[in-house]
């Protein structure tokens, strides 16, 4: 039988020797071709695992770094639309502070030209009192000759006042007028009543019996004695009406004052 002939496969293989610098233990290590190939594959797939690495590390820094601009950017404009916005509200509050600051002028003038006339219409009303005061039917006089002091003031239960009279004093018109009444009534056992013929009349009221100076339809001066007084008299009541209604004769009083 003819004999087969084997091939023989040959290996490829590499040599490394390590010698030492004493010259002892040398050793010799063999490497086949196949080791080296897989060790370069395997350097490949490493540096192809860190060119992966550094390729996405460097895109998300330049990712990172696109949206840092972005939020920059975008936080930028909020700012400038905060400016705008508050530029606008400046001017908005600087309309209404001119036309605030034209309303306080306004207001101003109008509180200037009412004291104006307040002052103006406080001395026309003084120059009427002082006219009115000069007018001798203004039953303005005190009517009493003496320095008798007021007890009682004015009230609307007692609408007149009570004055203290002593002995030697008079009662005294308080003002030029015509005497329309002189007698008693029922309260009072003597009353003269004056008509200054200017809306005003006088009333003199004594609560004990007194002698009359005068009667009816004589016409009597400011300071005129009406009545004289005696010891027996110590008061009495004064009234002052105007147009049919009794005042405050502390009024006229003060008035004329």
């Amino acid at each position: 039988m003819p004999m087969r002939q084997r091939r023989h496969r040959h290996r490829e293989s590499f040599s490394v020797l390590l010698i030492s610098n004493t010259g002892q233990n040398a050793r010799r290590f063999h490497i086949g071709a196949s080791c080296i190939r897989l060790l370069a594959v395997f350097v490949l797939c490493v540096c192809a695992a860190f060119g992966w690495l550094a390729y996405h590390y460097l895109t998300a820094d330049v990712t990172m770094a696109s949206q840092v601009n972005a939020s920059e950017v975008t936080r930028e404009s909020e700012l400038l639309d905060q400016v705008v916005e508050q530029e606008k509200s400046i001017e908005l509050l600087k309309e209404e502070k001119a036309s605030l600051d034209r309303r306080i002028d306004e207001l101003t003038a109008e509180n200037k030209a009412l004291l104006a006339a307040a002052k103006t219409g406080k001395e026309e009303s003084a120059s009427g009192v002082e006219e009115t005061s000069a007018d001798p039917a203004y039953p303005s006089r005190y009517p009493y000759s003496e320095a008798g002091e007021v007890f009682q003031k004015f009230s609307e239960s007692d609408p007149y006042v009570s004055i203290n009279t002593r002995e030697k004093g008079s009662i005294v018109a308080a003002g030029d007028g015509t005497v329309t009444y002189a007698g008693a009534d029922g309260e009072y056992p003597l009353v003269i009543e004056i008509d200054h013929g200017n809306g005003y009349r006088t009333r003199y009221m004594l609560p004990q019996e007194a002698e009359t100076l005068h009667e009816e339809g004589d016409r009597v001066k400011a300071g005129d004695a009406l009545a004289s007084v005696g010891e027996n008299n110590q008061r009495m009541d004064y009234q002052v009406i105007h147009e049919g209604k009794a005042i405050d004769p502390l009024i006229v009083f003060e008035a004329k004052g």
